[in-house]
């Protein structure tokens, strides 16, 4: 058994409301922060530990760990679908998911395609996808060519994407 200090209790909370707030992943960098420790390991220790609390004690919340060492509090997937009747405003309009789809179905994809298929709002649904950093792009000659990012298959669930010609794009490794 694991004894935990008052101050770790407390780090642990500082890490929890970090979690809650954030309402992304967050590096084990914003973890460090939280807790308020130069210490990569017991930043991962304390929020493995929040998670196990959460984990164990709420129904409809979880705490995960993804893959690159972030941690994210999320709601468990079965509940999705009462939660979209309360929920206040999605991070993303359903135009801007529709542009998402298109870059993810197409991509590599550039502007002009892009604009061909969904129109001139695609410009500002660009800037908004690459602040949510949900996509990025290369310069490729004058053209700018859009693809996803780790962070939207994290985001969406997405394991990998496969393009049209069967090869991975992205895996989560």
């Amino acid at each position: 058994m694991i004894l935990i200090s008052m101050n770790e209790i407390e780090m642990m909370a500082r890490i929890e409301a970090a979690l809650y707030a954030a309402g992304k992943p967050l590096s084990i960098k914003d973890i460090q922060y939280a807790a308020g420790t130069e210490s990569v390991s017991k930043a991962a220790r304390l929020a493995r530990e929040v998670a196990k609390v959460i984990n164990s004690n709420l129904q409809a919340l979880e705490v995960v760990e993804l893959q690159d060492g972030s941690f994210v509090l999320q709601l468990k997937l079965k509940y999705n679908s009462i939660v979209r009747r309360f929920a206040s405003k999605p991070l993303l309009s359903n135009s801007v998911l529709k542009t998402l789809s298109c870059i993810a179905y197409m991509q590599p994809v550039s502007a002009k395609e892009l604009v061909n298929i969904r129109g001139s709002q695609v410009y500002s649904h660009l800037k908004l996808l690459l602040q949510s950093e949900f996509i990025k792009y290369e310069k490729v000659n004058r053209n700018k060519v859009y693809r996803t990012t780790k962070k939207f298959q994290d985001y969406f669930g997405i394991e990998k994407i496969i393009s049209k010609d069967g090869m991975p794009i992205l895996e989560k490794t």
